[in-house]
């Protein structure tokens, strides 16, 4: 029996050998290729928890139990001759009998992979169960959009955000015996570590922190739940679940209770990690004067099950989000279910690294006078060891409590492709300007991403500019808004036809947005221009300048012998010249390879490479689907943006870098252009060492161009160059 090896497209995989296969016409078929594989071996499975990505063979391990598999996984077994079967494998009996079923190709056709995700809302704002009841409606459709576990019990996640149900808290209150003020008050779902002294430990640090914050703990809720229905492995993990209900002792009411509730959550999980042994299991769902969220390591059709709340008919509330997970990026977990604290995501982000990178180095000077200059101790803003989803949602929270509007937010982190669109040039031209702002102060949480958003006060959804998952909206004669990533869960698509006042589908990079109580529902084009138009972004983007214009680079002056020592010293080879170079000066278009590297990686080659061959560039671990020429052109660019960025908490004329570039590959002329450039005020570093300096020359000359950059910032500027012959 030859090697195994498994490439996984979900986080979770499971394969057993098949006898071995040889290619050619006079070669046996295997037994059961086709429906049913017969192998009187004992079956190997395979289990892996990779992110999804370019596919990865994982290690064969002995595995035990009962599996299933909605997701398709590659099996390849390396013989003489190579085999590849695509399936998707449904393991209900035991690892270790006989029998192990296979899907045929009309089950694999059939496999779907994607969250889902979707908004009720009745615009007037009047609270009811019956949206309670539509939201678990929703989510219970959306099961097919998720991902399970081997026990076919343990969903990734699944939840709703919904408005703080006080009725429900008002007779807990009243058999308790405990006071508060309502418009002074907050709650939140907390998880807590499942074991008793660690809960208790923990509750001790959060009275006591939100106590120095001027906020007192009024109780602890005891939320009651149906354990019966959680997966065998969820339950594993599942943390102790209890509702905080917290006053402000200090009155405060609305955005201001809000941000005091903020600090006090950020505070709490600061003082987690220096004091509880357990802190990763320590999570607040939310803490919030207006939201709750309900949700969990389950499946759609359990959250109303499990959360015994959510069947109460005095939990009432205007809007409910709700969202099915399927796990790419991350191992599925009790906090990492959806929907966060003000989003739902559908979807990956991409751009991930570079986010989180950006964020961390501008976290010094995001500041607001809301804070009152307690900017520091919300610090920091993002964490790597939370999905994508997760910072972006921590990154939106902190924009929309420090009075960036909701559908503002949204524009500016996840924008549309506003380049070549005749429908924006002759709708909402005034978009143009913002999203040019705002491309040199926030770089794009780019997806695939259909999020559904809200901060209590508006509810909305908002497709990135790739427009790779699928969203429809429709309202409703009775005052009602829908969003779903697909049409149908209600069931009344038919009989409901004609209560439908307006409906539609989301493009790329659009949005819609209600305001829960003034009844104004708002469609892309409207928010772009309110947005656009809030402030003189037109008049901004006046300073800002391009090399463009400049008389082109003179003739080489070098001898082709000089030329082609240039050449070899910087790295060209042979076949750079006549497949690349050439290929781009006569066509004036990047060649085009088939897919695959198979060019060795420096350290292991037999040939010196220079320094920068060392370095490879992350692409996306999903592109899911794959981006199309077609496609890249209408929503990428290669911009480039040199100089400071300001304070994307307060923009000003002063925020934005000074200087665009069309392309991060320059020429001699615009290279002066940028040196010269008065508001860069750039230095040149020299980037030599000595050949014959010893051991550590290369490190020490590194740490030496380090530390002149940074005397180079701290002295004023705004660029800097790396160059051989300063």
């Amino acid at each position: 029996m030859g090697p195994l090896s498994v490439s996984t497209s979900s986080h979770m995989a499971v394969a057993a050998p098949m006898p071995t296969i040889r290619s050619g016409r006079t070669s046996s078929r295997p037994v059961g290729v086709g429906r049913v594989a017969r192998c009187a071996a004992r079956p190997i499975a395979v289990m892996s928890m990779q992110s999804v990505g370019a596919p990865k063979s994982v290690t064969v391990a002995q595995f035990s139990g009962l599996r299933r598999i909605t997701s398709a996984i590659r099996c390849r077994r390396v013989t003489k001759h190579t085999m590849r079967a695509t399936t998707t494998c449904e393991l209900q009996t035991p690892l270790g009998a006989n029998v192990v079923p296979v899907a045929d190709m009309d089950k694999i056709l059939a496999e779907r992979d994607g969250c889902g995700v979707g908004i009720i809302a009745n615009l007037a704002g009047d609270k009811s169960h019956k949206v309670i009841q539509q939201a678990l409606t929703g989510l219970g459709c959306m099961e097919h959009r998720g991902g399970c576990s081997a026990d076919d019990d343990s969903g990734d996640g699944a939840g709703v955000m919904v408005q703080i149900p006080w009725k429900v808290i008002a007779k807990w209150a009243e058999a308790e015996k405990v006071a508060y003020k309502e418009e002074c008050s907050g709650a939140g779902n907390v998880f807590f570590p499942n074991d008793e002294a660690s809960a208790r430990q923990a509750k001790e640090i959060v009275i006591k922190t939100f106590l120095a914050e001027g906020l007192k703990v009024v109780g602890w809720r005891k939320i009651p739940l149906n354990l019966d229905v959680v997966g065998k492995f969820a339950k594993a993990t599942q943390p102790i679940i209890e509702q905080v209900i917290v006053e402000s002792t200090t009155g405060k009411t609305g955005d201001d209770l809000e941000r005091q509730l903020y600090v006090g959550r950020k505070l709490v999980e600061r003082q987690m990690k220096i004091s509880l042994a357990k802190y990763e299991d320590f999570y607040f769902c939310t803490l919030s004067s207006r939201t709750i969220v309900y949700k969990g390591m389950l499946r759609s059709v359990v959250v109303g099950e499990f959360y015994l709340d959510l069947k109460d008919t005095d939990f009432e509330s205007s809007f409910a989000i709700y969202h099915r997970r399927f796990s790419t990026n991350t191992t599925p977990k009790w906090p990492l279910a959806q929907p966060m604290r003000v989003l739902g995501h559908n979807g990956e982000i991409n751009t991930l690294q570079g986010n989180l990178n950006w964020m961390a180095s501008r976290e010094a000077i995001m500041t607001h006078p809301v804070w009152d200059g307690r900017e520091p101790e919300l610090r920091p803003i993002t964490d790597s060891a939370i999905s994508d989803s997760g910072n972006l949602d921590r990154v939106a929270e902190l924009l929309v409590l420090s009075e960036t509007p909701m559908d503002q937010t949204l524009l500016m982190l996840v924008p549309e492709a506003y380049r070549n669109h005749p429908t924006l040039d002759s709708t909402y031209p005034e978009a143009k300007a913002f999203y040019d702002f705002y491309a040199g102060m926030q770089e794009a949480w780019d997806g695939p991403a259909l999020l559904c958003f809200s901060d209590g006060k508006t509810v909305g959804a908002r497709l990135d500019r790739n427009g790779l998952r699928p969203a429809r909206f429709w309202r409703t004669a009775d005052g009602f808004l829908y969003v779903a990533s697909e049409v149908g869960v209600f069931g009344d698509v038919l009989t409901d036809a004609a209560n439908v006042v307006y409906k539609g589908r989301l493009g790329p990079g659009m949005m819609v947005t209600a305001e829960l109580g003034s009844g104004e529902f708002n469609v892309h084009a409207d928010i772009c221009k309110k947005v656009a138009t809030a402030k003189p972004y037109a008049k901004w983007l006046e300073q800002v300048t391009r090399p463009e214009g400049l008389d082109p680079v003179a003739a080489c002056t070098m001898s082709a012998v000089e030329c082609l020592k240039v050449q070899a010293a910087t790295g060209y080879s042979g076949e750079d010249l006549e497949l690349v170079i050439q290929s781009m000066a006569v066509t004036g278009i990047e060649p085009t390879y088939c897919m695959g590297d198979d060019t060795p990686l420096p350290v292991l080659a037999s040939s010196p490479h220079l320094l920068y061959d060392y370095f490879k560039q992350r692409f996306a671990q999903v592109t899911n689907p794959a981006i199309d020429p077609l496609r890249e052109g209408l929503v990428m660019s290669l911009e480039v943006h040199l100089g400071a960025r300001g304070n994307i908490l307060m923009p000003d004329a002063s925020s934005i870098p000074k200087v665009v570039l069309d392309y991060p590959a320059i020429n001699d002329t615009e290279l002066k252009f940028v040196q010269d450039h008065k508001d860069l005020n750039t230095v040149t570093i020299p980037c030599r060492f000595k050949a014959g300096g010893g051991a550590g020359a290369l490190k020490a000359a590194l740490e030496d161009i380090c530390e002149q950059a940074a005397k180079a910032v701290e002295a004023g500027a705004q660029g800097g160059g790396l160059s051989d012959r300063a």
